[in-house]
């Protein structure tokens, strides 16, 4: 398991490398002490697990795994209680409180091996998204999205009951999505295509692909390209 720490405290890190030591199954790939420098850390050293602390000058965790396409799995390590329930909000793994016990460490390190040798995919394909939108965050696999929804620079997200915006734009999101996965059906939107229950023909040679609560409709031209992929 590949581990990136991120703390702003030397002290912080060296301890948490002390206690990692331990662990057989556990490479560290690299420290960073800010979110700018792990956000760079991350797009190239394509950790498995982020042991990260919240409160860090120049922006918190939350406001890293914003910035990620790609958010590894996290462990949040923090002095501070008061960022508990947004942690687990966004799925983090555990919220270790410094000084950080072993046993503790020891759980949630088995966790994190559990939940990525139970999904395993491609380096160059994003897993999952972290979505923060106003006060609410979540951790979102990919495959439990069914629809993004271009608004300008904005990209609204459709899974279980929830709709939030993502501060990435649609183009930006359809550049790392799996084609034979997700489909842009129009300038407005990609559809998952596990999502689709029911496809119907239109007037022209367009399509109407039907999800459970909406329907999205798809050009002549984008219908042809639909009608090439494998599953169709």
């Amino acid at each position: 398991m590949r581990v990136l720490i991120v703390d702003d405290e030397r002290l912080a890190r060296a301890e948490l490398r002390r206690l990692l030591a331990q662990h057989a199954g556990v490479q560290i790939v690299g420290e960073a002490a800010n979110a700018a420098e792990a956000a760079l850390q991350v797009a190239a050293l394509q950790p498995d697990l982020l042991l990260l602390d919240v409160q860090m000058p120049g922006g918190s965790g939350f406001d890293l795994l914003a910035a990620l396409d790609d958010a590894p799995e996290v462990i949040f390590t923090t002095a501070f209680d008061q960022y508990a329930l947004q942690a687990f909000e966004a799925s983090a793994l555990d919220y270790l409180m410094k000084p950080i016990e072993p046993q503790r460490l020891a759980s949630a390190l088995e966790r994190a091996a559990a939940r990525l040798g139970m999904t395993p995919t491609p380096s160059s394909t994003p897993r999952k998204l972290f979505i923060r939108d106003g006060e609410r965050c979540w951790f979102v696999k990919l495959e439990d999205i069914r629809l993004f929804e271009s608004e300008g620079n904005y990209t609204r997200l459709y899974f279980d009951d929830a709709k939030p915006l993502l501060a990435r734009s649609l183009l930006q999101l359809e550049q790392r999505l799996d084609p034979q996965q997700f489909f842009r059906a129009s300038r407005r939107h990609i559809v998952n295509l596990a999502a689709v229950r029911s496809i119907d023909n239109e007037e022209g040679g367009g399509l109407t692909l039907r999800l459970d609560d909406m329907a999205v409709e798809v050009s002549r031209r984008r219908a042809a390209a639909l009608k090439q992929l494998q599953a169709f």
